[in-house]
């Protein structure tokens, strides 16, 4: 129970946050279909998916298998953007961005945080807050790099469609309507025939323990 609730919570705030921030740059950009459904509230019963945002990750966590999840998709309406092309590939980068963003800040709290649990005999809470701090730094830098892989339908996909020609981003994100058995395929199908094409752990994770070092050492060099 302590490890599935510090799996839980993190991973709920991250998505939540991850997906309002799509929504709330759409709006931004001219497009209020998201703000018109509710979906610019932080409140998480808004946007949790109970198998994308719990069941799933909770079971890869358990099984200690690399943790990926998703919620209700934040509903954006690209025809509706001031700049189509280029306002979508602020509003896909927007949720991996937020996720940086909440590394960093995550990551300050724990390192003030360690200062105060110094000083103190700590105890379950302490262990608690510790441990759901720690795996939302963890969690927020592997939902920043998994989603921006330029596979659709991940955030990644949609900025490399608005990066390429017209002639080939157009077609490149009409793919999204039939990826999601081959995601699955590629994420969990591949890996279990052939170890060693296991994409997340050779393509995400290197990156993500890269960008998390490389967060710490600035927060350790700014407040140190």
């Amino acid at each position: 129970m302590f490890e599935a609730a510090t799996l839980i919570i993190p991973l709920a705030i991250a998505i939540v946050f991850h997906e309002v921030a799509h929504g709330r740059v759409a709006h931004f950009f001219g497009d209020p279909t998201a703000a018109n459904a509710g979906r610019l509230s932080f409140n998480p019963v808004r946007h949790i998916d109970p198998v994308g945002t719990i069941a799933l990750p909770l079971i890869l966590g358990l099984f200690h298998l690399p943790i990926f999840g998703w919620a209700k998709p934040v509903p954006v309406m690209q025809s509706r953007l001031r700049n189509p092309r280029w306002h979508m590939v602020a509003v896909a980068a927007a949720g991996p961005l937020m996720n940086i963003a909440l590394a960093f800040v995550v990551t300050i709290f724990l390192f003030l945080f360690g200062q105060l649990s110094d000083q103190s005999d700590g105890g379950f809470a302490s262990g608690f807050m510790t441990a759901n701090m720690v795996n939302f730094l963890q969690i927020n830098v592997f939902l920043a790099i998994f989603n921006m892989l330029p596979i659709p339908p991940f955030d990644g996909s949609k900025v490399l469609a608005g990066l390429l020609p017209p002639s080939l981003g157009i077609p490149f994100q009409q793919l999204e309507r039939r990826a999601m058995p081959f995601v699955i395929m590629l994420l969990v199908g591949l890996p279990y025939f052939f170890p060693k094409a296991n994409i997340v752990s050779r393509v995400v994770f290197p990156p993500a323990n890269w960008l998390m070092q490389g967060i710490i050492g600035i927060v350790s060099a700014v407040l140190g």
